[in-house]
């Protein structure tokens, strides 16, 4: 048993199983899932039996759920980590006045 820990730098496990563990292991005995996938921010925090997202609050409040304290969250999922697809385009119409339905005047060169 100690030449096979010097060799290997294990001891050898008993032959009817192919880890060391201690007691039963918790594989294919639970049948409860406390959180499923949040369908608002897509995280595994949406608890069943309340009803709510631990991580978001989707379920308890319309508003996403942030605190000032949890400064690296807020980073996370703060305006600008997505497409932006309404407010990317904001400063160019701010810029030229919010115009619309206008053609741009032809330049021939000059």
């Amino acid at each position: 048993c100690l030449l096979h820990f010097f060799f290997f730098g294990t001891f050898p496990s008993h032959p009817y199983s192919s880890t060391m563990t201690k007691g039963i292991g918790r594989t294919s005995t639970r049948n409860d899932k406390t959180h499923v996938i949040c369908r608002r921010c897509n995280k595994s925090s949406y608890n069943l039996q309340k009803g709510r997202c631990a991580s978001c609050g989707f379920g308890a409040t319309s508003k996403m759920r942030r605190y000032n304290q949890h400064y690296k969250a807020k980073r996370r999922r703060t305006t600008g980590t997505g497409r932006m697809s309404y407010m990317r385009h904001l400063t160019r119409r701010f810029k030229n006045g919010f115009r619309e339905g206008t053609q741009a005047k032809k330049n021939n060169g000059n």
